[in-house]
C-alpha cells in the first residue's frame, strides 16, 4: 500500500534514531540522568547495592517518613478502606480521610478551607490556570519551581519574570502594567523556600506590593511547611504574616514525611478549585491511608516537633558554617537546603562521584534544574543527621579540595 511506511517500521526507526541522538547529546553534555535504587527506608542513612550511605539528598526534614505513629495510622486506614481510592474525588473517590486531612490542614494553616492534590506539581499546574486565566498577568520569581513555570504556561496568562527576590524590579513591573485595560487580575507567585538555593522569599515586601497594586499573592510553601515558623506552619508564620488573602500551596511529602499536596485559603477559592482545577478534577484521588498518614503528620508537626526542628536547625548551622570555613560558595542559603556552587556539569559530577565513593549520597544538580554554569551539589540536612554524619561530609570535602 502506498504511504504504509509513513506509519510503519521505517517511520518507527526514524523516531528511535531521534531518541537515540537526543540521549547521546545529553550524555555528551554530561546531562544524562539515571535512577538510583534504594534498598532501605528514607532515613539519614540509606542502603544502595548493599552499602550504607549518609543521605544528604532527602527532603524528609523531620525524619517523619518512618514515624511509628504515622505508620500505625496509615496501617489502620489501609485495613479499613483498602489501598486504592477507585476514582477521582468528584466521581466516587472521596473518603472520610480526605475530608479529615483537609480540615486538619485548614486548621494548621489557619485558613477557612483546604483542598488536597496528589502532588505539588499537580497543585501548581491546577491552581494557577484556575486562578489566573488568559485575562490575567502573572509576576513570577525567576527561580520559581518548574511546576510554577508550567502552571503559568498552562494558564495562558501574560507572564512577567522578576529578578530573584528583587522587590524593586517586581514593583517596576507592577507599576508599568498596573493600568493595563486588557488584564483584570494580577497574580504574584513565589516559592517560600527556593529548593535549589535554600534562600527565603521576602514575604513581607510581597504582601506590601500585593496590597498596593491590588494583586493576588500565591506562595509555594513546599519546603517551608514544617520547617519555618515557631510551630512549623511555614513562611507566613516565619514572618508573622496572617493568612488572609494569600493562597498557600504546600506538600506533605517533605517535612511531613508522607505524600500529597494541598492548597489552603478562603472557602470560595477552594470551591473554585474544586470546580476548575483540572489536575484535581481528572486525577484519581490520594489513597485513604496516605490521607490518614498526613493527618497524623500534621498533628506531630504542630504539637510535638519542637525538638526535631531545633535539631534540624542545629544540624543546618553545623554544615553551613563548616562549608563556608572550607571556602565553598553556599550562595544565600538560609535554610536546611545548603548548596555548594560548582559551575560546570562535569565538575559537579566529579565531586558527586567522589562523595559517593566516600559513602555520602548527594547527587549533582545540573540543567535544566539550574542554569548552565551554575551546577552544584545540594546538601539537604535533616533532624536525623548526627554530628558525626556532618563532620564526615565536611572532612571528605576538605580532602577533595
Amino acid at each position: 500500500m502506498k504511504g504504509y511506511n509513513k506509519s510503519g517500521p521505517g517511520r518507527r526507526n526514524k523516531i528511535s534514531k531521534k531518541y537515540d541522538d537526543e540521549l547521546k547529546e545529553l550524555k555528551a553534555k554530561k546531562l544524562l540522568r539515571k535512577i538510583t535504587c534504594l534498598e532501605s527506608s528514607s532515613k539519614s542513612k540509606i542502603v544502595i547495592k548493599g552499602q550504607t550511605y549518609i543521605d544528604f539528598s532527602s527532603n524528609d526534614y523531620l525524619n517523619l517518613s518512618d514515624n511509628s505513629e504515622i505508620i500505625k495510622g496509615a496501617a489502620a486506614a489501609l485495613k479499613k478502606y483498602g489501598l486504592g481510592s477507585g476514582a477521582s474525588r468528584l466521581l466516587s473517590g472521596t473518603y472520610l480521610p480526605h475530608r479529615m486531612l483537609e480540615e486538619r490542614i485548614a486548621k494548621f494553616k489557619k485558613t477557612r478551607a483546604a483542598l488536597v492534590f496528589n502532588t505539588g506539581y499537580a497543585a501548581n499546574t491546577g491552581v494557577i490556570p484556575a486562578v489566573a486565566g488568559d485575562d490575567a498577568m502573572i509576576f513570577s520569581d525567576e527561580l520559581n519551581h518548574a511546576s510554577i513555570v508550567d502552571g503559568a504556561r498552562l494558564s495562558r496568562a501574560y507572564v512577567e519574570i522578576y529578578r530573584h527576590r528583587d522587590i524593586d524590579h517586581l514593583e517596576a513591573l507592577l507599576k508599568k502594567t498596573f493600568k493595563s485595560p486588557s488584564r483584570k487580575k494580577r497574580l504574584i507567585i513565589t516559592d517560600t523556600v527556593f529548593s535549589m538555593d535554600g534562600d527565603i522569599a521576602p514575604l513581607n515586601d510581597l504582601v506590601f506590593l500585593k496590597n498596593k497594586y491590588r494583586a493576588i499573592l500565591m506562595i509555594d510553601d513546599a519546603h517551608g511547611t514544617g520547617v519555618l515558623g515557631k510551630s512549623g506552619r511555614g513562611g507566613l508564620e516565619h514572618f508573622g504574616i496572617g493568612p488572609d488573602g494569600i493562597i498557600q500551596m504546600g506538600t506533605l511529602s517533605k517535612a511531613a514525611g508522607c505524600y500529597g499536596a494541598f492548597v489552603a485559603g478562603k472557602k470560595d477559592l477552594i470551591n473554585l478549585l474544586l470546580n476548575k482545577a483540572r489536575s484535581f478534577i481528572y486525577s484519581t484521588s490520594l489513597p485513604p491511608p496516605v490521607c490518614e498518614a498526613g493527618v497524623k503528620a500534621i498533628d506531630i508537626i504542630e504539637t510535638r516537633s519542637d525538638k526535631l526542628r531545633k535539631r534540624l536547625w542545629k544540624n543546618r548551622e553545623r554544615l553551613y558554617e563548616g562549608l563556608n570555613a572550607l571556602g565553598f560558595d553556599t550562595l544565600d542559603s538560609e535554610t536546611p537546603i545548603v548548596p555548594i556552587l560548582i559551575g560546570s556539569a562535569d565538575a559537579a559530577l566529579k565531586l558527586a562521584r567522589y562523595l559517593y565513593k566516600n559513602k555520602i549520597f548527594t547527587p549533582a544538580i545540573r540543567p535544566p534544574t539550574v542554569p548552565n554554569g551554575k551546577c552544584r551539589i545540594r546538601f539537604s540536612v535533616t533532624a536525623g543527621h548526627t554530628n558525626n554524619d556532618i563532620d564526615l561530609a565536611l572532612e571528605s570535602l576538605r580532602r577533595f579540595k
